[in-house]
């Protein structure tokens, strides 16, 4: 079944809802732990349900008394006010509670499935159209009153499951490539901690083979600089260029600008680092890639580039020093990161680790490669799907 976008019926969104989740208004006394509070923060459109970063807590008595309503599984969250329009769907079992700067939509499920609400939320065009409503100069602003701008389009409901379904789970996909990373690095860095700060298999005591060293005995440093500004497009023409931490993901950074006259150059599977305020962010190159003045790439000179990786993690503490140095900004040259201070293992323990860790990394680069052609496909099929230049039926094929 297709439908045509131009004359499927539509009504806005708050005709749709059966229930707001809203306890925006004053601030919840929070306490030392209890009940998770998230912020606008964890609402990310990249992630399927809500991530805890910088989260709060609450007491019982307050979880109980001080809001009107608790979102429940299946709701969507709406952010309104920092980033607006960033929307997640409510997990089940629903492990957190909101309150400033977000609000829960509940479907009326006789007129709209969740998961269809959940992508036409997310779709280009409502972004847009929320991206438009948004007021306030400093902090960005949906108000409640604009919702009714929100027009929904409504075909049938065999239609809405169909694309709501797809949605959420090429979403689900992802999310759970997302998980599975995230452990993957966690072993990794809780594997280096063991062995090269604790020195957990040596008894608590670093051997007596191995010694401190500098950043550049284990590692090439390349410091970026940015190509004539005449040659940056956005068009794919060139080489992926990154002019700093801005293009940073969680692991990987993505890709926005190109450049046709590349000057510094990081190859797949360096480390990237930021250089200027703030110092000390990481990131993996995904592929060959040019360099602006704000990143440095690390790569390994004895094919330990795990061991550099997190090595590189490890220092974290010595790079926030040089947050603050300079004029305005904190900012590090070379020669000071030739000269960070590192631990240089006997060679057989590097090799030892470098075969553990390094199935880890090259899994963590496969499930990001699986994920970005999950979410190319997904982003492409949304809006023709929408617009009917696909039927449903086309999805069993795809």
């Amino acid at each position: 079944m297709t439908f045509d976008m131009t004359n499927c019926p539509e009504a806005p969104l708050p005709e749709l809802l059966s229930f707001i989740v809203d306890n925006r208004g004053k601030t919840v006394p929070t306490a030392e732990d209890g009940h998770v509070l998230i912020a606008t923060n964890c609402i990310k459109n990249e992630y399927l349900y809500p991530v805890f970063e910088k989260i709060r807590y609450l007491s019982d008595d307050t979880y109980k008394a001080w809001f009107r309503a608790h979102p429940k599984p299946g709701d969507i969250i709406f952010v309104n006010k920092g980033t607006p329009g960033r929307v997640c769907m409510v997990p089940d079992p629903v492990n957190f509670c909101i309150a400033q700067d977000m609000i829960a939509f509940r479907a009326d499920s006789s007129k709209l499935y969740n998961k269809y609400l959940f992508a036409v939320l997310r779709s280009e065009d409502i972004q847009t159209k929320i991206h438009n409503y948004n007021v306030g100069d400093v902090i960005p602003h949906f108000k409640k009153s604009f919702l009714g701008e929100l027009r929904i389009p409504l075909p049938d409901m065999d239609v809405q499951i169909a694309i709501g379904d797809m949605y959420f789970d090429l979403s689900a996909k992802i999310d759970s490539n997302t998980k599975i990373n995230h452990h993957l690095e966690q072993m990794a860095q809780a594997l280096f901690k063991s062995w090269f700060v604790d020195f957990e298999p040596w008894g608590g005591e670093m051997p007596g083979d191995w010694r401190e060293g500098t950043l550049s005995e284990i590692a090439n440093v390349t410091m970026g600089q940015s190509p004539d500004g005449a040659s940056y497009n956005e068009d794919g023409i060139g080489m992926v260029f990154y002019q700093g931490r801005a293009e940073f993901g969680s692991r990987f950074p993505a890709r926005r600008l190109f450049t046709t006259q590349p000057k510094r150059m990081a190859a797949k599977g360096d480390v990237l680092m930021s250089v200027r305020a703030p110092v000390g962010d990481l990131n993996v190159a995904f592929e060959s890639c040019c360099l602006g003045r704000g990143l440095a790439g690390i790569q390994s000179n004895n094919s330990c580039q795990s061991f550099v990786l997190y090595t590189m993690f490890a220092l974290k503490q010595e790079l926030d020093m040089f947050n603050g140095e300079g004029t305005v900004f904190g900012s590090i040259n070379k020669n000071d990161m030739a000269n960070l201070p590192v631990l240089i293992p006997a060679g057989g323990v590097l090799r030892q680790f470098e075969e553990l860790v390094n199935p880890m990394d090259r899994a963590i680069e496969t499930n990001y490669a699986e994920s970005c052609h999950l979410q190319a496909t997904r982003d492409s099929l949304l809006p023709r799907l929408m617009s009917g230049e696909l039927s449903v039926a086309d999805l069993a094929a795809k």
